[in-house]
């Protein structure tokens, strides 16, 4: 899977790619620095070990522009194949949660993954309701947004009282059913919901 880039460190990873484009070699700490308006080269230095630590670049010893894009992790020629969505938090497979709405941080996706007519986005999965789907605590779903879904879809949903919850949707007579993958737990029952979008893929983070 695409590894977590946290907002300063995809704008350092995105000036060093733009920068090499350009000049055929890395910028120094100092430039990408006054590049993105900041005062501190440490800082810098911070987000480049991260980003070292994330396999996206690598060190070259003994120069002042001392890393280099891992061309397997960044592949500039072919940046139109890929998409980068917010994480706008957490989503329950459990006990519902409120729903979130602001930016944590952005994931890469292949863009094939994801209609681009449709805004699209991703939550951080807390809860054991759809291990038997291969779901589990702390992965990452991939969400397209859309207000309606077909019977049986995976969907983040909101209930009645404004709580969010991923699960398989049912459309029964006079009632919705929100079925989870856990047979330890019980569906949840509402006269309506509210769909926000349905779920395209799962993401693991391996620490």
């Amino acid at each position: 899977m695409a590894l977590v880039l946290y907002n300063r460190e995809r704008q350092v990873l995105e000036f060093i790619i733009q920068y090499v484009q350009r000049n055929g070699y890395a910028p120094t700490l100092i430039e990408i620095a006054q590049g993105l308006g900041l005062n501190a080269a440490s800082t810098i230095h911070e987000h480049i070990d991260r980003l070292i630590l994330k396999g996206y670049l690598r060190k070259t010893p003994g120069s002042e522009r001392g890393v280099e894009i891992i061309s397997d992790k960044i592949k500039p020629a072919a940046a139109e194949s890929a998409l980068e969505l917010p994480v706008l938090g957490f989503i329950a497979a459990g006990a519902p949660l409120e729903p979130h709405t602001d930016p944590n941080f952005y994931l890469s996706i292949p863009a094939n993954m994801i209609s681009t007519k449709k805004p699209g986005f991703i939550l951080q999965v807390k809860g054991n309701s759809l291990i038997e789907e291969g779901i589990f605590d702390g992965d990452f779903v991939v969400i397209q947004h859309q207000n309606d879904a077909q019977n049986g879809e995976l969907v983040v949903a909101i209930l009645p009282n404004g709580l969010a919850t991923l699960k398989r949707i049912y459309y029964e007579k006079e009632r919705v059913r929100l079925e989870p993958a856990n047979a330890s737990m019980s569906p949840i029952y509402a006269t309506q919901v509210k769909v926000q979008g349905k779920v395209v893929a799962v993401f693991r983070r391996y620490n």
